[in-house]
Order: C-alpha cells, then sequence, then structure tokens
C-alpha cells in the first residue's frame, strides 16, 4: 500500500502507469471509508489493471461549515480497509492546498439545470464545489475509469456532464447503491447516528420501497403528500424533501407519462445528520 500526499508524487505514478499502457481505475472519497465505497474498489480493481483511491474532504461542496467540520476523518483505518482488498492500492490523500493553492474556490460551472434540481436547491454552491474537486483530480490521476454509487444519483449526473463540458476521456461507471439487510443505504454519514436516529433511518428505504409499489397506480401528487405525512409525527426524523424526477435531466413531475424513466428522491435530518436516498421507479 503506498500513499500519496503530493501532486507530483501521483503524477509520478500516473505518468509510470501510462508509460506501460495501464488502465487507472479511479475511486474519489471524502473517507470515512465504508463497505458501499470498498464494493466501488473491488469493482476498480477487477476492472483495471491499477487503482487509485482518493481520501480528500473538499471544502468547497460544504454550504454549512458545521457539517465541514464535524465530517469524519479516518485516514489510518480507511488505508486498513483498503489494504485488506489489495496491497496494490495507491491512496491519494493531499492537502487542500495540495489541490487547490492558496485559492481554495470554485469554478462557476452551468450543468444545464441539473444542478438546481433537489440536492442543488438545498446545499447552494454544493455541485460547482463537486465539479470543481473532481476537475483537478481527473487532470491529477487523468484515470481511464472514474466509479461512483449511485446513492449519490443527482452527483453522479453531474459528474457525467463535467467530463462533457470539460471534454474529458475518462469513463464514468456508476454503481448500485450498497444497503444494509435492513435496506439502510449506507453513508460516511451514518457512523454519527444515536441507535436511536439509526433505527428510526430505516424508514426512509420502507417508504422508498412504498413508493416504488404504489408508482403503477397511484399518482404522482398523492405520493408526494403520503411520504410528507409519514414524518408529520416521527419525532427522530425531518423530512427537507421528496421529489419524483425525471431519471434523465431530473427534473421534478407532477404527473408521469409512458416511457419515460424516474428515480424518487429523497432527504432527512435524523437530529443535524442529513441522509439521502434514492429508488429507481420503472
Amino acid at each position: 500500500m503506498q500513499i500519496r500526499t503530493k501532486r507530483l508524487d501521483i503524477t509520478g505514478d500516473v505518468a509510470s502507469f501510462k508509460k506501460q499502457k495501464k488502465s487507472i481505475g479511479f475511486v474519489p472519497t471524502m473517507g470515512a471509508l465504508h463497505k458501499g465505497h470498498l464494493a466501488l474498489v473491488e469493482r476498480a480493481l477487477k476492472e483495471n489493471d491499477e487503482v487509485i483511491v482518493s481520501i480528500f474532504v473538499n471544502p468547497t461542496q460544504f454550504n454549512n461549515t458545521e457539517d465541514l467540520d464535524n465530517y469524519p476523518r479516518t485516514l489510518e483505518k480507511d488505508v486498513a480497509l483498503l489494504s485488506e482488498l489489495s496491497e496494490h492500492i495507491i491512496v491519494f490523500s493531499p492537502s487542500p492546498k495540495e489541490i487547490y493553492g492558496d485559492r481554495v474556490i470554485s469554478i462557476d460551472y452551468d450543468f444545464g439545470g441539473i444542478e438546481h434540481e433537489m440536492e442543488g436547491k438545498y446545499r447552494p454552491g454544493h455541485f460547482d464545489g463537486v465539479g470543481t474537486v473532481l476537475k483537478h483530480f481527473f487532470t491529477i490521476v487523468d484515470p481511464t475509469r472514474a466509479y461512483f454509487g449511485e446513492k449519490d444519483f443527482q452527483q453522479l449526473q453531474i459528474v457525467r456532464k463535467l467530463v462533457e463540458i470539460e471534454n474529458m476521456s475518462v469513463q464514468i461507471v456508476g454503481c448500485p447503491i450498497y444497503r444494509e439487510k435492513s435496506g439502510l443505504a449506507l453513508s460516511s454519514r451514518n457512523k454519527r447516528l444515536t441507535q436511536k436516529q439509526l433505527e428510526a433511518s430505516l424508514l426512509i428505504f420502507k417508504i422508498l420501497t412504498q413508493v416504488k409499489e404504489d408508482f403503477g397506480t397511484k399518482n404522482v401528487i398523492h405520493l408526494k403528500d403520503w411520504v410528507s405525512k409519514q414524518f408529520e409525527n416521527d419525532h427522530e426524523l425531518e423530512l427537507e424533501y421528496f421529489e419524483i424526477a425525471k431519471t434523465a435531466d431530473l427534473q421534478s413531475i407532477q404527473q408521469k407519462q409512458e416511457n419515460i424513466k424516474y428515480r424518487a428522491f429523497i432527504a432527512v435530518f435524523a437530529g443535524k445528520v442529513r441522509l439521502i436516498d434514492n429508488i429507481a421507479l420503472n
């Protein structure tokens, strides 16, 4: 296991791999790794000659400084987990200055409107931060393929748009949501939940699966009202938003149409911990 903290070191590794015509798989993370992250890394290992995993808590994608300060940082444990998968993984864990220099700021992107839906409404500037840091990482690592989980489905669509805007050759690979047996989507933020909040959070997936079951027979307005009511008397969870949107452009809908793919998206607060999830409806 090699750990790189400097841009020059990682670009040296990449140059060597390119010279040998090796494919590079890249898994960008903010650390606090869980089985969902490891599933992405395992797929990258199967599909590429070399794998680089970044561990970097990106300051520009947090619109809430408290959330940034409280985000779990567990580098030693993360490296140990990765080493169990393979000793040949390279971990890139730079400082903000190594990525941004002296100006830790975001590029103002136009992602065609998808940046203003759902997460974009509630986290101003979030996707500019995501796009900016990934532009830096894709430039440094120059990967053949980069792997992202569908739990952050809106982010996945943003990344695909970023590659188109920046005319980059990296192939973006979306991977299924990794869930506990209970259905709860794995997230680094789950580590901040109390036992009571964790148990309450199981409601999120139950609601999504019920919406999926009812989507064929009940209209969108009814489903949205039903979801809202599930949280009215819940003392542990607070609904931030629930939307049903077209998969292609993430535009929220009030009425469904034939031959169009849809997903349901939800964001919920358990105390100060914010949880998101989504599910394909058809």
